[in-house]
């Protein structure tokens, strides 16, 4: 349980008071500066703001993937500065799951296999890692697809198995880094859809980061960012 100022609420991740100080030959440069946000369960949230307004640092911070400069960071209601680094891949690898805008698949490896991945990390056998990756890849409709490798595949198709994988180890939280924008209209359409209907079907909690108002609006809070702040959270 972790106490917010709404009260007490069980979050999946929460950070309180962060800031994110970055070196940057000998001056520090602050990238965030003093931000509080939850995501809970079942949450689909927003994080909108202009490019160098902290919302992409303020994801990293969400997901695990960085420690704040000072303040808290609480990842299934663990504070990350007890845990040690292998520790908190652990944790992270149990808990989210990310979809970036570049993909980040394997190029010479097929969709099977790099859904396939994550599972490598905790342990899972070959047998089971290619069941696992099968249904996920079908789950995202991807099911004739199973041996081709990125360079084979749409963009769209492409950032459906970067889902597929974000999915396979069952996360509670996916945070989505400007997911459609390397996507044409009807691709990107299809990625938003498809990241609705895992979070009204399925109870995964999703932080998409956009610059893009209208895709913004269609979640149920946008967190505005400037400068290093939330200027704004509605509702």
């Amino acid at each position: 349980m972790i106490g917010s100022a709404e009260g007490t609420v069980t979050a999946l991740v929460a950070v309180r008071d962060a800031t994110r100080s970055y070196q940057l030959d000998g001056i520090t440069v602050p990238a965030l500066r003093g931000v509080s946000l939850t995501v809970e369960r079942g949450d689909y949230l927003a994080i909108v703001g202009p490019s160098g307004s902290g919302k992409s640092t303020l994801m990293h911070l969400l997901g695990g993937l960085d420690r704040p400069t000072s303040g808290r960071l609480l990842l299934d209601g663990r504070d990350v500065s007890s845990l040690s680094a292998a520790d908190l891949a652990r944790l992270r690898n149990e808990v989210i799951g990310f979809v970036f805008q570049s993909f980040h698949l394997l190029a010479r490896t097929s969709a099977r296999d790099n859904v396939a991945l994550p599972l490598i990390y905790r342990g899972v056998r070959k047998a089971q890692r290619r069941r696992l990756a099968e249904e996920t890849l079908a789950r995202v409709g991807l099911a004739h697809r199973l041996d081709h490798r990125p360079n084979q595949l749409s963009g769209g198709e492409q950032q459906r198995v970067a889902i597929a994988r974000a999915l396979v180890t069952e996360p509670s939280v996916l945070l989505a880094d400007e997911p459609t924008g390397n996507l044409d209209s009807a691709s990107g359409e299809a990625v938003l859809a498809l990241l609705e209907e895992l979070n009204a079907e399925r109870g995964v909690a999703v932080a998409v980061v956009t610059h893009d108002r209208g895709i913004a609006g269609r979640a149920r809070r946008q967190i505005t960012m400037r400068d290093g702040v939330i200027v704004s959270a509605v509702p």
